[in-house]
């Protein structure tokens, strides 16, 4: 096991497989199937992410470095949680960019179902998690990776 200790965005402790991508995370490209033809498992639609693409990430520790795309991106977060879609959690190599964090914020303000959402956890982070290893997250914003 090994741990990581990044900035708290969204607070809250989880436990979840982890889904990982070494690029960008298209937010509006990659949920745009689940959001509106029903796909409760939220594969990824994205083609251009060749370590995202159909793969379910609903319910899932979502790795990434940071996201990328349309300005539509926090609103595609916020909805994605509104219908029970979204990452359990998501955790930035990187800083959150503006758009996911205020959609991350505001699913925690109004969201029945919110992410826990950690970033700053460094370039060794992204290098040491794979898919499917456990994630869990304690309030302090530290990752345990097993």
């Amino acid at each position: 096991m090994k741990q990581f200790k990044g900035r708290v965005v969204t607070p809250g402790t989880c436990e979840a497989r982890a889904v990982v991508s070494h690029g960008g995370f298209n937010t509006l490209a990659s949920l745009q199937k689940a959001l509106q033809f029903g796909d409760k498992t939220a594969k990824v639609s994205d083609q251009n992410n060749p370590d995202l693409f159909g793969k379910p990430i609903a319910g899932k520790a979502l790795c990434l470095p940071k996201t990328i795309g349309s300005t539509t991106g926090g609103m595609v977060l916020y909805c994605a949680c509104e219908m029970n879609r979204n990452p359990k959690c998501m955790l930035f190599s990187e800083r959150i960019d503006s758009l996911a964090c205020a959609g991350s914020v505001l699913a925690s303000v109004w969201s029945k179902n919110p992410m826990v959402v950690i970033d700053e956890l460094g370039d060794e982070f992204l290098d040491y998690v794979r898919d499917d290893m456990l994630i869990r997250i304690s309030e302090d914003g530290t990752v345990s990776v097993e």
